[in-house]
């Protein structure tokens, strides 16, 4: 692909995301789990673009949401009802309303209160909620401890034994239909063994329940399998697919998998170009267009996405890779090797389809990067860049009532 093309037509900073890339992740995963019945649902935080959202749905993914604008969005860009599932610790009132109309397959619930609070609301819509339970296993997934989610310390999910009185709750309720259970120990997973003890925890957990005759239907081992960076030594999905089914002997449940950053992360890429370089001393900066608001992983996370470029490897030196925003944490590579730049050179930063424009922000005002994506060699604009109008324009709007209300105040007081 010619990114330099790309470049110039839609300018920098601009995600690139290759479907086609999608469409293949996404069967190698599906292949892996083909042996039982299963459900693949797109974590959509990953990238909530509706253009990639239906791209997956038409693979006949499903989705697993963590807001009611997730939800939507999932409805919207064609994932059947069915499919959806509704996850997050911290549903509204109104969010859960809006998920029991919709009817989805279940909502994934966190906590005692929050089940309460589900069958309260269930009740006032004379409806039968279907329910998963986040279980917590206490399981280190051997990752970035700001994306661990299966140890106690962690804010998500409930402890075996209150996960047990939880579906002995749901089970005697006449507004909660208890049919899943669930865990996620983690995100960006490159080491099999925590996955297969949670599964087997978990799957202990789902024999005693079934024991005590609540008919569960569905295993959901949540996602988190990573991708490579830079040297990782990531979990093939075969093997992933084996650890969790030799957990699952003798249980006849359909299993569902969250794959997020699996499906989409190394799929994109985005596109920026150098404005200048500077020197502070003997350190060099390459400042480009791009920014922490654009890409916020390497500050989050001080994680690290592979920078290209299209100079000679010739007479390099480290450089930090920093964007405009007024904050010293504004940094996208740092200590990378590159040669000279002038203003106008183009940079890709690698592997940035999954966590990359989800999480980007107006900060700075700064308007948001386009996205495009590419599918069998055809270039498509999926999200325009935005202006300053769009930026502003809600509160150009309130401005004007703010400031008419102050002229009505000064002709009063006058």
């Amino acid at each position: 692909m010619d990114y330099n093309t790309l470049a110039y037509t839609y300018q920098t900073p601009l995600y690139v995301y290759d479907l086609d890339k999608i469409s293949t992740q996404f069967e190698s995963i599906k292949e892996a789990f083909k042996a039982r019945k299963s459900l693949i649902c797109y974590a959509i935080k990953a990238n909530s673009n509706l253009s990639v959202i239906h791209h997956l749905a038409l693979l006949g993914s499903g989705a697993d949401c963590v807001s009611i604008g997730e939800v939507k969005r999932a409805l919207m860009a064609g994932i059947p009802k069915y499919k959806v599932i509704f996850s997050g610790v911290g549903k509204s009132d109104d969010a859960i309303r809006e998920a029991l109309k919709e009817d989805i397959l279940f909502l994934n619930i966190e906590s005692e209160a929050e089940l309460s609070r589900v069958e309260c609301i269930a009740k006032e819509m004379s409806k039968v909620a279907r329910i998963s339970i986040r279980v917590n296993p206490n399981i280190d997934a051997k990752t970035h401890p700001y994306i661990s989610t299966g140890l106690h310390e962690n804010k998500f999910g409930v402890d075996i034994d209150q996960a047990k009185a939880m579906y002995i709750f749901a089970k005697n309720s006449p507004f909660i239909e208890p049919i899943g259970i669930h865990f996620h120990i983690g995100s960006q997973i490159t080491e099999l063994e925590p996955i297969k003890q949670a599964a087997q925890k978990i799957a202990q957990l789902a024999h005693s329940l079934l024991a005590l005759k609540i008919d569960l239907k569905f295993f959901d081992v949540g996602g988190g399998v990573g991708i490579r960076y830079t040297d990782e030594q990531t979990i093939t999905p075969y093997d992933y697919a084996q650890a969790v089914l030799e957990s699952l002997r003798g249980l006849d449940l359909t299993i569902i998998c969250e794959p997020g950053r699996f499906l989409v992360g190394e799929s994109g890429v985005l596109l920026t170009k150098v404005l200048y370089e500077k020197y502070n001393g003997q350190k060099r900066f390459v400042i480009i267009d791009a920014a922490m608001n654009d890409l916020m992983r390497p500050t989050l996370y001080h994680a690290t996405h592979q920078v290209r470029h299209y100079k000679s490897e010739q007479n390099t030196s480290l450089c930090d890779v920093v964007g405009p925003i007024c904050e010293s944490s504004d940094f996208l590579a740092k200590q990378v090797a590159l040669p000279p730049m002038e203003s106008g050179d183009l940079l890709v930063f690698e592997n940035a389809g999954a966590y990359g424009y989800s999480m980007s922000s107006q900060y700075n005002t700064r308007p948001r990067a386009a996205e495009v994506a590419i599918h069998n060699g055809e270039v498509r604009l999926i999200k325009h860049r935005e202006t300053f109008e769009d930026m502003v324009q809600d509160e150009k709007t309130l401005l004007q009532t703010f400031i008419d209300s102050d002229k009505s105040n000064e002709t009063n007081n006058g």
